[in-house]
């Protein structure tokens, strides 16, 4: 399980260490950060796709992401008696870090401005805002120190630790767009590098699940063995039977009738589209997705969502508690949900 997670320099994130349970609330007032702590492990999962600097494009680039503020700023710039230059107060370069710490395995990436370059003669570079990763560590145990470093990657060279402990040399010129999370993973000579990878592509982030009458999730859908909700829910009725048919289905039922006392759930189907069947007492039917309120089908999602057969090294959830009724709102915290997770409340 992850136990601290570490960001510098993104955004309004000066510095940040977070220690990490098995449950983790994030919450406070609009603008205290939030977002900012959820984009940051976006970017974070992003490395393990070979995608994290198109992601940061998206965001702006890189300039745009970076913390803007000052190491020292004086005591008169706190008092606002005079204005605080960008410069002000810099020592050191600022780099986008990031970084996570578990018991086995863990992980750093640090992305910076990149070094004018000409690009090929006659053509000239079109990428010349694009960030490049400086450097990588994947190293053993919770705490980074020479000792416990087994892959380390600077600039364009990557050595890792060999089996005698030595460091020796297995890419030379790796370019800065790539991670070597995508490029040095291999099973025979860089086993903890595709561990950790395969660690990080199992995080899950659900940060929008639609409820409006149009929704995927409110539709009958083709069923198939579903162990990992989709982000957007729309195969909720097939991910719940799976884990009727291989999961914990004592935590289901016990989930369900918590939520919503005297009910109980079935999946129907219909030549291989798969519904959800609300089963109420006093109601001689049972209500189909499309019936419910926004609060239950809501409810439903998230309770596929955790109780997922394949539990991942991490799930996020943004803002679970929309639509819901606050007596739910316990229920997510219970012992039974298992997978290591993050909510960001506000």
């Amino acid at each position: 399980m992850i136990q601290t997670l570490a960001i510098a320099n993104y955004r309004s994130l000066r510095q940040l260490i977070v220690p990490l349970g098995q449950l983790n609330v994030i919450t406070g007032a609009n603008g205290s950060g939030k977002t900012n702590l959820y984009r940051a492990l976006r970017l974070l999962a992003d490395t393990a796709q070979g995608g994290v600097i198109a992601s940061l494009a998206r965001e702006g680039g890189l300039g745009s992401t970076l913390w803007a503020g000052i190491e020292e700023p004086s005591a008169r710039m706190r008092k606002g008696a005079v204005p605080i230059e960008p410069t002000a107060g810099r020592k050191e370069p600022v780099n986008l870090r990031l970084g996570f710490a578990t018991e086995a395995l863990s992980y750093s990436i640090d992305m910076g401005m990149p070094i004018p370059s000409p690009g090929r003669p006659g053509i000239p570079t079109r990428f010349s805002k694009d960030p490049e990763i400086k450097r990588e560590c994947i190293w053993s145990g919770p705490k980074l120190r020479p000792s416990t470093l087994l892959v380390d990657r600077r600039n364009g060279v990557v050595r890792l630790r060999n089996s005698e402990g030595e460091w020796e040399v297995v890419r030379q010129h790796l370019p800065s767009f790539d991670t070597m999370l995508t490029e040095v993973a291999d099973a025979n000579r860089a086993p903890e590098v595709l561990s950790l990878r395969d660690q990080i592509r199992s995080w899950r982030f659900y940060d929008h699940f639609r409820v409006d009458a149009d929704a995927p999730s409110r539709q009958p859908q083709l069923g198939t063995r579903t162990p990992v909700l989709s982000h957007d829910g729309r195969d909720v009725a097939a991910a719940l039977q799976t884990i009727r048919e291989i999961g914990d289905i004592d935590a289901l039922d016990a989930a369900v009738s918590d939520a919503f006392p005297g009910c109980h759930i079935t999946i129907a189907d219909a030549d291989g589209r798969f519904d959800i069947e609300m089963h109420q007492h006093g109601l001689l039917r049972p209500l189909r997705s499309a019936e419910l309120s926004d609060g239950t089908l809501r409810s439903l999602l998230w309770i596929a969502a955790l109780l997922t057969p394949r539990p991942p090294a991490l799930m996020v959830l943004d803002e679970p508690e929309m639509s819901l009724h606050p007596d739910l709102l316990p229920a997510f915290g219970d012992s039974s949900f298992t997978p290591p997770r993050i909510h960001r409340y506000g």
